[in-house]
């Protein structure tokens, strides 16, 4: 697969950064400003290089803020902190998979069809180790150095998945929680037509859990969706997509079958 690389505006200060199958953002300005999720191994001069072009020469973030520590999330660690030595923020329940204790379940690559789930076998799910850097998000809710935004916790995909949402224009960073292409399928990464799916199947080991996160979610009516996997979506399209996923979850994400379609998966 080509390496695939889209930078676009999702609000004025919340940039997209896409590279290959997966999205990461950058919030603020110049003079304070966070990245959200690390994205692919290979990816982090393309991070540092639209950092640069988003808030000019020098600035590096106040923190980095992670939905989870799937692979795809987190892989431009270790190489990102030679250029950024900044504090990185998760979920007390995703601590164990980001430093080194505990290994995230395996992918699931005979979940539905698709290339991208076939392939998941592939996939890493060892645990990588930040060391001191990662801290657990504030127990009150608030992101930091996100003022106006709050973080949710919405376990499926993983056990500390979070996602991240501003009341003021109704925006949300959903992570994996839902995604907005068929991220099974290698044509629908390939082609981005916006479409509002449940998390990833292959590494979803929660699917009880997955349901009440989306239905948490819809109920918030977001304006704006910015997802781990696939183009931001808005508006009447969006509301009616998580409708559509809520009233048909099991049709839509749920596999036919697989290896944690009945129950959860153990957390190693």
């Amino acid at each position: 697969m080509a390496v695939t690389i889209t930078v676009d505006q999702v609000t004025p200060d919340l940039t997209r950064l896409r590279f290959l199958f997966v999205n990461l953002y950058f919030f603020g300005s110049p003079g304070s400003w966070v990245l959200i999720d690390a994205g692919l191994q290979g990816s982090a001069g393309t991070i540092v290089d639209t950092a640069r072009d988003r808030f000019g020469e020098g600035p590096r973030p106040q923190a980095i803020i992670l939905t989870h520590g799937h692979f795809d999330h987190v892989d431009a660690f270790p190489e990102l902190f030679e250029h950024w030595d900044v504090p990185v923020y998760a979920h007390r329940l995703e601590l164990p998979h980001l430093t080194g204790q505990a290994d995230y379940p395996p992918p699931d690559p005979t979940v539905g069809e698709g290339a991208i789930a076939l392939m998941s076998f592939a996939f890493p799910h060892k645990a990588i180790d930040l060391g001191a850097r990662v801290r657990p998000l504030p127990d009150d809710g608030s992101v930091p150095h996100m003022p106006g935004w709050r973080w949710l916790h919405t376990p499926g995909h993983t056990a500390g998945h979070v996602s991240l949402f501003r009341d003021e224009d109704r925006c949300l960073i959903a992570g994996d929680a839902f995604v907005t292409t068929k991220q099974e399928s290698l044509y629908a990464v390939v082609t981005q037509e916006p479409e509002v799916n449940g998390p990833p199947a292959y590494f979803t080991p929660d699917w009880a859990n997955a349901r009440r996160s989306v239905e948490r979610l819809a109920a918030l009516r977001p304006a704006i969706a910015a997802t781990g996997h696939g183009p931001p979506m808005r508006g009447q399209e969006l509301n009616d997509g998580l409708e559509n996923l809520v009233r048909e979850f099991d049709r839509i994400a749920v596999p036919d079958r697989g290896r944690y379609v009945r129950g959860s998966a153990p957390s190693s």
